[in-house]
């Protein structure tokens, strides 16, 4: 059962203060928000890798959670961010290591998630869209950025920091 946003709102403002029970049962809370999250967004023999290491994530950051703000949004923040290094280690599989990545149960999940996210770049400047795409999602280097779309390596830096914080409101406004 997904927690309403208040009630995690509260049981962070507890763990903080040091309550185990609190932080166990917004970690559980977590855990279910987080599986529905991934759920639409990733293939799901990876979704329980990607829980742990979100509440990992979670578990580093808690002591930066405002409690006056909403829970959820910032629990989106750092699932988005294990998401997208995943995607990007998916990337860089070189290819005899295909065979050993289990096969997902659907050939449509992956064009799927790949139109989700080309769905996503159309709502960002396309400068910001092409550092991305060629930096975090193809792994090429900012310099090899840089020559490609002829923009100067600090442009191709602030472009991708620009249009992952436009790429984040556009996910947490869903």
């Amino acid at each position: 059962m997904i927690l309403a946003e208040e009630d995690m709102r509260r049981l962070m403002a507890m763990s903080q203060r040091g309550d185990k029970q609190a932080y166990r049962a917004a970690l559980s809370g977590a855990t279910h928000w987080l599986r529905r999250f991934f759920a639409r967004r990733i293939a799901a023999h990876m979704i329980d890798d990607l829980v742990q290491e979100t509440l990992i994530g979670l578990h580093v950051k808690r002591a930066s959670y405002d409690a006056r703000r909403p829970f959820y949004p910032w629990l989106a923040a750092i699932a988005r961010y294990r998401w997208i290094d995943q995607l990007r280690k998916l990337e860089r599989l070189p290819d005899e290591d295909v065979d050993a990545v289990p096969s997902v149960p659907s050939d449509e999940e992956p064009v799927l998630a790949r139109l989700s996210l080309d769905r996503l770049l159309i709502h960002i400047p396309e400068g910001q869209a092409q550092a991305i795409t060629l930096t975090r999602i193809e792994g090429r280097s900012i310099r090899e950025a840089a020559r490609i779309t002829g923009q100067s390596e600090s442009l191709v830096k602030v472009n991708i920091h620009r249009g992952l914080k436009r790429l984040a409101a556009l996910v947490e406004s869903e």
